[in-house]
């Protein structure tokens, strides 16, 4: 009877501790879709900012402006689009690979293998028979060795098969709208009104963003929008020095509003 209770005490443990991960890895889900998408729609927005920015201080032509910004926004999201795909197929690789060479050791190198998993239990504070109980449950159970010896160990999770393609869609669609919010302002009033507006609006995003970002994680909210807030700004400053040097160097203001 008593063997039973342990016996049903180390299972609760060996349960909780599959919860952990469990919980672990959909935290992990979470903070890579916020990534996806701050990353997106932040790149988009900074970029197309001091790119508009720059065009309208060159120029005062409306179509010029609203072209420029336009082609910029769609580079940007099909370049973004491009690059998260990349990334998460190499994700993939990396992850595949590593399965491969841990798949082998275990084969060809069980004890130093079990030695590892043991090293583990221990910082996680276990000792004695139930450190022992936890490595040989761990180590009788092969999917759950080698699950532990990835995600432990390597710290590495299990990348859905959609993952390149969902990602490149996210950062994707996040930068196209991040790209096209410096534009409104342009869409309905002249070039030179639609100047400081444009900023305001973008910086004001940014700040919000960056304000979002810090409630569902962790940081101070005021510090992490400041932040986001000012990235945008040194674009916008960036983009409209230069475009104001160039223009008066090939005198674009003389063209025709």
């Amino acid at each position: 009877m008593v063997r039973e209770r342990k016996s049903a005490k180390e299972q609760a443990k060996i349960s909780a501790e599959a919860q952990k991960h469990i919980d672990a890895e959909s935290g992990k889900g979470k903070g890579a879709l916020l990534s996806d998408v701050i990353l997106g729609g932040q790149d988009g927005l900074v970029n197309v900012l001091g790119i508009v920015l720059g065009v309208a201080s060159a120029t005062s032509d409306h179509f010029i402006v609203l072209v420029a910004g336009l082609v910029a926004t769609f580079a940007e999201s099909v370049s973004m689009a491009a690059v998260a795909y990349a990334s998460s197929r190499a994700d993939e690789d990396h992850y595949n690979k590593e399965l491969e060479n841990e798949k082998w050791e275990m084969e060809h190198l069980p004890e130093v293998e079990r030695e590892e998993i043991r090293l583990i239990y221990m910082k996680k504070g276990y000792r004695g028979r139930e450190l022992s109980q936890m490595v040989e449950n761990t180590c009788s159970n092969d999917e759950m060795w080698l699950h532990m010896m990835m995600t432990d160990e390597l710290g590495l999770t299990l990348p859905e098969a959609s993952a390149p393609l969902r990602a490149a869609a996210i950062v994707g669609m996040s930068a196209l709208i991040g790209s096209l919010l410096p534009l409104i302002p342009f869409i309905f009033m002249p070039v030179a009104d639609a100047l400081v507006p444009s900023l305001v609006f973008s910086t004001l995003v940014l700040f919000g963003v960056g304000v979002y970002k810090a409630k569902i994680t962790v940081g101070n909210w005021l510090k992490s929008g400041i932040e986001m807030a000012a990235v945008g700004m040194i674009a916008a400053l960036v983009g409209y020095l230069v475009g104001k040097v160039l223009g008066g160097w090939f005198g674009l203001k003389q063209v025709p509003a």
